[in-house]
């Protein structure tokens, strides 16, 4: 669960968006600021830099490790789009602590979601396991979470895949406006949020910048 701590600060504006929406106009690919499709204009706001996620990231990869004993049984699966990526990030950050590589992958929760009718449906990705998840600590891995409705969709299809001992989840930020009883083990930072606004998480390996950015229409 998030702390206080992790909430930023009042003066922030507030931020919305999340993968409870994916594909184009939820949590994914950066906006640059400008002008959006149509000539409105969009204001795009840094949360957090470059330097700020990397501490993110390292906060969170040693919060998971004191959550689980054997990190041998751990795996870290992503939600697409942008967990999948955040997934790779923190596999990599684990194995640099541990001196192991941690087994990571992506779980394609579309075709669970009681909500495509609302959201429409976006390009499905195979879900990728790195085997078998019986008996395994599962972190389920998300950019931001929103409704709760993904995560609800996840959990669902991860029950086709195997019995793991225990599921967590870690989001990178809590936006706020859940429509479920989920919450986050772990948790980046908490941005309230208005509905008409986005929250974007930038990895260099897919847009070439890093950062956390709160966009308005």
């Amino acid at each position: 669960m998030a702390s206080p701590s992790d909430a930023l600060p009042a003066d922030v504006p507030p931020a919305d968006a999340d993968s409870d929406l994916t594909g184009p106009g939820g949590s994914g690919a950066a906006a640059a600021s400008g002008a959006a499709a149509g000539g409105t204009a969009v204001a795009r706001l840094e949360l957090l830099s470059a330097e700020d996620l990397g501490r993110t990231c390292d906060r969170l990869a040693s919060q998971v490790l004191e959550r689980v004993a054997d990190s041998q049984q751990l795996v870290l699966l992503g939600i697409p789009t942008r967990g999948v990526a955040l997934a790779r990030v923190l596999a990599a950050r684990l194995a640099a602590i541990c001196g192991h590589p941690i087994a990571h992958g992506s779980l394609d929760p579309t075709f669970h979601r009681d909500d495509l009718e609302r959201i429409g449906t976006r390009l499905v990705e195979a879900t990728q396991l790195p085997g078998s998840l019986d008996g395994r600590q599962v972190v389920l891995v998300d950019d931001v979470i929103f409704t709760g409705r993904t995560v609800r969709a996840a959990l669902e299809a991860l029950q086709a895949w195997g019995r793991p001992r225990r599921v967590l989840l870690l989001v990178m930020v809590d936006r706020g406006h859940r429509e479920l009883p989920i919450q986050p083990d772990f948790c980046g930072r908490v941005v309230p949020t208005a509905r008409q606004e986005m929250i974007e998480l930038c990895l260099h390996a897919i847009d070439g910048e890093e950062g956390i950015y709160l966009r308005r229409v």
